[in-house]
Parts: C-alpha cells; structure tokens; sequence
C-alpha cells in the first residue's frame, strides 16, 4: 500500500451519494471503501485484508432490526473494532439502537466534513495503532486517459523487467483495448479477471500456478476478456479482495488501467498502489483529459505523492516539452520515452518483445530503465506463505 495512505475505513451506506459524502469527507485521512452488500462474512473479511480498525454502517427505520445485529455481530468477532453509525440525526429511536449495538458514535447524514473528519481523529486516538503486512508485494499502476496508447506494449515490458530483476511478478492488463498484452505476445488465456474474481475464495497458490498465464522468464499474465463486466461496475470491496490475494502470492504486481475512464474502482488501484505511472504524450487534447481526471482527484482530497509523469512518444522538436508537461500536471518526470514508431510497429506485428528486437534503441532502454527502478521496491523480498491468506480464504487444510 501507498505509504501516502495513512488509513482505510470501511461502510456500509444506504446508496453511491452517501458513500462519495463520506469518501469526500474522510479524503485527506485515507480511503473509504464500501463493504459492498453488508453481510458479516464479508465485513469481516474485509477487516482483515484491510486492516481497519473504524467502521461506518448505515442505519434506517425498515433495517434496524438487521443492521444492528451486523453491529453486535461485528464487535463479537472484532472486539477492538469502532463502529460509527449513520443515520437520520432527527431519528432519536436510531441513535439509540446505534448505542445499545454497540457503536461509538453516530453520525448524521450530511453532516460537514470538518465535523466528520474531526470525529474520526478523535476516535482514532483512543484506537490501537493500524497494523499493516508489511510482506505484501509492491504495486505498480500504470494510467493515462487515452485508449488508443501503448499502455500494454508499455506495462507489460515494465513487468517483465522486474520479474528477470529475479521477482515473481504479475502483469494484470485492464487496459483498454482489452486483452492487448495476450495479443502483442502471441499468447491465449482461458482463466481472466472476470475468472478471478468469481474465484476469489479459491484464489490460492494452486489455482495462480495452474490458471494464471504464463510469459517469457515466468511472467504471469492476468487480462481483461471481451465478457468480463466493465471495471467501473467491480466493487472495491471486491478488488481489495482480489489484491491482498495476489498480493501474498506476487512480489510486484504491475497493472495496466490505460484507458479507463475515472470510478471507484479505478481509484482503489491508484489509492493503493506504491507507484502511479500517469502516460501522457505531447497532444494537448490527450493532457486535456488527462490533467481533467488528475485535478478532480486533486478536488476530491485523494492523495498522490506516489503519482509519477511517464511521458510517451516523445518527440524532441514538438512541443510542449517534458519539463513543461511536469510543471502542468505539478509531477516529477519520471521517465520520457521516445516515438520510436518503426520499432514499436514491428514489437506488435512480430509478437515479440523490444528486448529481442531492439535491446539498444533509446526505447527499450528507457523501458528497462524504469523497470529496474520500480524492481527496487519489492527487492529482497522473501516469498511469502500462503498460510494466512489460506486461513483467510478458507482454503487453509
């Protein structure tokens, strides 16, 4: 996880506009992730893959009954837990109930950020330090709101930099257009992110070595499908899920998100990885909607000290150029990548990697630059147990 990130919380709100309030209420302290349909099971499981310790659910007249059994049943099972609640702050009968369940505090909808905010730190204060596994694998995303570039040529020789740096590595290509990184390698696959995510109770060791596909030096591949749901409708609760697994088995992940278009799910990659890579080329239609998407998450209070400038076909004369574009978007610069248009054209049309074709064009070294930088954080790392992923899954013997 981004050391950006101080914190996650969890809840459980009655719809989408309740859950960006206090998303947007809560942004500067960290993220606030929907624990999805609310059922016990998966709160709970949540809890442990992220480590929260403070947890919002939303109470209203016709579920009270239920929601405060989830409360007793949640502090039950996690007694150092804190449970606020949410609810109409008119409705005393609810602000009863919240107590008698247990909750700390309650909140009513609406209520300003300030006071939100100021709750939570007063809380947190009174709370066990947030405990984090420090064994997870490092996490890379690669971003940029055009569809049409080489976001998987780009990732997917990023990713393979760092698994010859001797790290089991995984390439996750959610990129649009999907599939790309199968493609540009000549490779199928029969198990995909759709897959995955079906499968997430099953997500071990055994079911990644014998479904995930497998690339040049070992790398793993796991893409988008044509019948895959689009990523805006995958919960976070889900992804978060899906990470923290992945996340014990790989020792860096790289995902490519080239494309997408901005939701709660794409902002789970960006607020938990450790490096955001932001593409971007020269045109300035293509900066337009890049700094449009990176100045809403600006306005939101996201944190982004681990976002990165990589920019992309890079040509000299043209302008704006690199330094103008890091003080546009206000980011460092981590990397410029030539045009190189002959040498990517070939990459794609001859399902081979730049390494093999191309190992001393300033292209491919400025990829396997880059990647050697990000092999950096995940170097050392040991090859983590699936023990306690396996207790967590349930697929523990």
């Amino acid at each position: 996880m981004s050391d950006s990130l101080s914190q996650t919380f969890l809840a459980i709100t009655r719809n989408t506009t309740d859950l960006e309030w206090l998303q947007g209420a809560l942004a500067p302290l960290g993220q606030v992730v929907s624990a999805g349909s609310g059922t016990l099971d998966e709160l709970l499981a949540l809890v442990d893959v992220t480590f929260a310790n403070l947890v919002f659910v939303g109470l209203d007249r016709e579920h009270v009954v239920a929601q405060s059994a989830l409360i007793e049943g949640a502090l039950e099972a996690k007694p150092m837990l804190a449970i606020v609640a949410l609810g109409d702050g008119m409705d005393n009968q609810l602000v009863l109930n919240a107590m008698r369940a247990g909750a700390r505090d309650f909140v009513a909808y609406g209520s300003r950020s300030s006071e939100v905010a100021g709750l939570v730190r007063r809380l947190s204060k009174r709370l066990p330090p947030v405990t984090t596994n420090t064994q997870l694998g490092g996490l890379t995303v690669l971003y940029g709101t055009q569809s049409n570039a080489d976001g998987a040529l780009l990732a997917g020789h990023l990713a393979l930099v760092v698994q010859k740096s001797g790290q089991q590595t995984l390439l996750l290509d959610l990129g649009l257009p999907r599939g790309d990184s199968l493609a540009l390698l000549g490779l199928e696959s029969s198990f995909n992110f759709g897959d995955a995510l079906r499968h997430l109770r099953r997500l071990d060791a055994t079911l990644i070595n014998s479904a995930f596909t497998s690339a040049e030096d070992g790398l793993r591949i796991l893409a988008y499908a044509p019948n895959d749901e689009p990523l805006e409708q995958t919960s976070a609760a889900e992804l978060y899920m899906l990470l923290s697994a992945l996340r014990q088995h790989f020792q860096h992940i790289v995902v490519n998100l080239a494309g997408q278009q901005d939701s709660e799910a794409l902002r789970t990659f960006v607020s938990h990885c450790d490096k955001l890579l932001w593409c971007t080329d020269q045109s300035v239609l293509d900066c337009r909607r890049n700094l449009a998407i990176l100045n809403q998450w600006r306005e939101k209070g996201m944190k982004l000290e681990h976002a990165k400038l990589l920019v992309d076909r890079y040509i000299k004369s043209c302008a704006p150029d690199s330094e103008a574009l890091g003080k546009s978007f206000g980011l460092e610069v981590i990397a410029v990548l030539p045009l190189s248009p002959e040498v990517r054209l070939n990459a794609k049309n001859q399902g081979q990697t730049l390494f093999a074709l191309a190992p001393r064009e300033p292209l491919t070294l400025g990829l396997k630059t880059l990647g050697e930088r990000l092999a950096k954080r995940s170097e050392g790392m040991k090859k983590q147990s699936h023990n306690w992923l396996d207790r967590l899954l349930g697929t523990g013997k």
